[in-house]
């Protein structure tokens, strides 16, 4: 497999592997069609190659894209079909932020033939890399830990009711992962005493999903982390004054330290 030049592919021999999908601000030079560069990058899931920057030293295997989810996002179904039927969600090429803002000046909306030529360019890309990994890692491990790494804001009424837990933990309701390592990732969760949610709103993607078969050995998790969780995150709609933070390791320490036990955990249970 040739690597993209917008995809960073750490090797480890660790039986972990960790998706980072959403951290990419490269609009593969269609700056002047969406509404704003500010508002095609905010719905970034910010600094989280920031606070997992542990996971190499881990042993991990680390696959991450620099493309923007407003160009493509590399987390939903190839098909366009929707992964929450009946929940306002964003789609494969999305036209409008997660607070509803449209994403692209009048006329700027990529037709379908666009849309095909986005998935060959940068969908597959992704998925080749980590699928390569997945064969690489079970070529010398009976087992795999694949997880996902995520962000949201904490509020968005247009997405879910509420205030989000701080961990949200997705295995599609049970069917891409261990039961075992899913209770041993919640048990982590409940000690920090923040709120967590196993199967909420976000059950897991199209990365856990598709990828996620126990029964082939590999093993998928994903987590959503509340942007509060490690970030000082503004009250209210984000704005280009207030949106994103800086990022602050000290802030962010807290949780990096519960992130590193779960990965800790993850991969001593793919090796038993």
């Amino acid at each position: 497999m040739n690597e993209a030049p917008f995809l960073t592919v750490t090797r480890g021999d660790a039986p972990l592997l960790v998706s980072i999908p959403h951290t990419g601000i490269d609009l593969a030079g269609l700056e002047s069609r969406f509404a704003s560069e500010w508002t095609a990058r905010c719905d970034t899931d910010w600094w989280i190659e920031k606070l997992y920057d542990f996971a190499a030293g881990q042993g991990a295997t680390v696959v991450r894209t620099a493309i923007s989810r407003s160009v493509i996002d590399v987390n939903r179904d190839p098909s366009g079909a929707s992964l929450y039927p009946g929940q306002t969600t964003t789609g494969l090429c999305p036209t409008e932020t997660f607070e509803g803002l449209p994403l692209y000046r009048p006329g700027g909306e990529p037709d379908p033939a666009e849309i095909d030529r986005r998935r060959v360019a940068y969908f597959a890309p992704y998925h080749e890399a980590l699928q390569a990994e997945i064969d690489r890692l079970r070529g010398f491990h009976g087992k795999i830990v694949l997880y996902d790494c995520h962000s949201i804001r904490s509020v968005l009424p247009r997405l879910f009711d509420g205030t989000l837990p701080v961990f949200n933990l997705g295995t599609n309701d049970g069917k891409t992962a261990d039961p075992v390592l899913q209770e041993r990732v919640t048990a982590i969760m409940a000690r920090t005493g923040e709120s967590f949610v196993v199967n909420g709103r976000f059950k897991g993607g199209w990365i856990t999903r598709n990828y996620g078969r126990p029964e082939n050995g590999v093993h998928a998790l994903q987590m959503e982390l509340s942007c509060r969780g490690y970030m000082r995150e503004p009250a209210g709609p984000s704005t280009p004054d207030n949106w994103p933070p800086a990022f602050d390791a000290g802030f962010a320490a807290p949780i990096r330290a519960t992130l590193t036990g779960i990965l800790e955990t993850a991969a001593a249970w793919a090796r038993d």
